[in-house]
């Protein structure tokens, strides 16, 4: 006979029995309509102020007269402020909590973004995008580390992989939106289109970064909106999933965890696919063929749209089979199909099918990564574990855009880096089965 459950929260006398297992789904459900939906917002705000510099592109170079070189370095540069304050804000959240902390985040980064408006040479391209990576360094592994808070392991891909269709969101929206911003508004004011660009998408940041002081809770005792119950149920299940982990490591042991650096390794593949995407996905529409960029925008929103269905269907896969390896590693090697095609096609529509398909396989890739290491750590272990391999593998952020823009002008064609981002993308797929199979459960 399996246990009940009596909602304490009915204050019409009658307390209404569930069976146990009922009673917890519908708990994960409330905590991930109060969670996942406010966080998509956060981090599509995020990837909003990291990734359109890919647009402002299309304007600012001519206007600026900056190579592709240049560009690559500025949008690469971003994460090595990224990868020098990543652990310590992950630590800083696990200490302080996560409400104030990923406020101070995202209201530090919606203030930069907007300076970008000020942008006249390189040097200050350099320094607002190495200062936008110290911004928001910790956001994207701080709400990771805050979901180990809420989720056991066996619940945490597909909560993972809802957060982070953030990604594919921001493009579904952003692509058009830039591109009508750079088309609407270029001479506007006397201002240029891609000023307007950084100086209106960062006010949703701002605007955001605000909520969180008001909406989110550093963890389950402190919400108000969860009976003592639901309360109960969720505390017993993360304490449960957490002492098979390793909870605390010294700073030796951490470092020589080779399972941490094989996470990295294979997450470095993934972000240098990811990035080597989002960066240039405008210029490589634009090159099939597109000129307009309103066009241009509305284009890119397209893969993203496929990305967005692969997402929370191979998240739920993932949680329904408890198998992640394979999870990760066939929506990797199709995405290095999909890159590895780009170079051989022409026309719009088949450089169209070849983005839909290497966006969706690195997306879901980027989501499903995660449920890996969060598997193996927790506590201490896990803020600065997640810190340390996004921080590491992030470092691909700052290769991918530069050695594909130096590719770019050393062999005349927008196209050359896509055949090192599928080799990479693969080596990345195959690095995936050295990991044990027991993460798997």
């Amino acid at each position: 006979m399996r246990m009940k459950y009596t909602d304490a929260s009915v204050t019409d006398g009658v307390a209404p029995r569930y069976d146990a297992r009922d009673f917890e789904a519908k708990t994960y459900a409330k905590v991930g309509r109060r969670l996942i939906p406010f966080l998509m917002l956060c981090y599509l705000g995020a990837y909003l102020d990291r990734v359109n510099v890919g647009f402002a592109k299309l304007q600012m170079l001519n206007e600026l007269r900056f190579s592709e070189t240049i560009y690559g370095m500025g949008a690469g540069i971003f994460f090595l402020g990224y990868f020098l304050f990543e652990v310590p804000s992950n630590l800083i959240l696990h200490r302080v909590g996560a409400r104030k902390w990923l406020a101070r985040i995202m209201l530090t980064w919606a203030v930069i973004s907007a300076s970008f408006v000020f942008v006249k040479s390189p040097a200050a391209f350099y320094g607002l995008r190495f200062l936008l990576g110290v911004a928001e360094a910790g956001f994207a592994p701080g709400v990771i580390l805050y979901m180990t808070y809420w989720f056991p392991s066996e619940r945490r891909a597909k909560a993972l992989s809802l957060f982070f269709m953030a990604i594919p969101l921001a493009g579904i929206l952003g692509g058009p939106l830039s591109g009508w911003i750079l088309h609407s508004l270029q001479g506007s004011l006397a201002m240029s289109g891609w000023k307007w660009l950084f100086l209106l998408e960062a006010l949703p940041s701002l605007v955001l970064g605000i909520a969180i002081l008001f909406y989110l809770d550093d963890g389950i005792q402190q919400a108000k909106w969860l009976t003592d119950t639901e309360k109960a149920v969720l505390a017993r299940n993360v304490s449960s999933d957490n002492a098979q982990k390793v909870a605390h490591l010294s700073i030796r042991a951490f470092v020589r965890d080779r399972r941490l650096w094989l996470m990295a390794a294979i997450y470095f593949c993934v972000v240098l696919g990811q990035y080597g995407l989002t960066f240039w996905l405008p210029t490589i529409i634009r090159k099939a063929g597109v000129a307009d960029p309103l066009w241009v925008g509305l284009f890119t929103a397209v893969p993203y749209l496929c990305a967005i269905v692969a997402l929370p269907l191979i998240g739920a896969s993932a949680d329904r089979f408890r198998e992640r390896r394979f999870h990760l590693a066939v929506p990797m090697l199709i995405a290095a199909a999909g890159f590895a095609s780009l170079p051989l096609l022409g026309s719009v529509g088949a450089s169209i099918v070849c983005l839909c398909v290497a966006s969706a396989g690195i997306l879901a890739a980027s989501s499903q990564f995660w449920s890996l290491p969060t598997a193996m750590l927790g506590g201490v272990s896990a803020a600065a574990g997640i810190a340390a391999v996004n921080c590491f593998a992030n470092l691909a952020g700052f290769f991918s855009p530069a050695i594909v823009g130096w590719l770019n002008d050393l062999t005349g064609k927008s196209t050359a880096g896509l055949v090192f981002i599928s080799l990479a993308v693969t080596l990345g797929a195959l690095l995936v089965f050295l990991v044990p199979r027991s993460v798997n459960r």
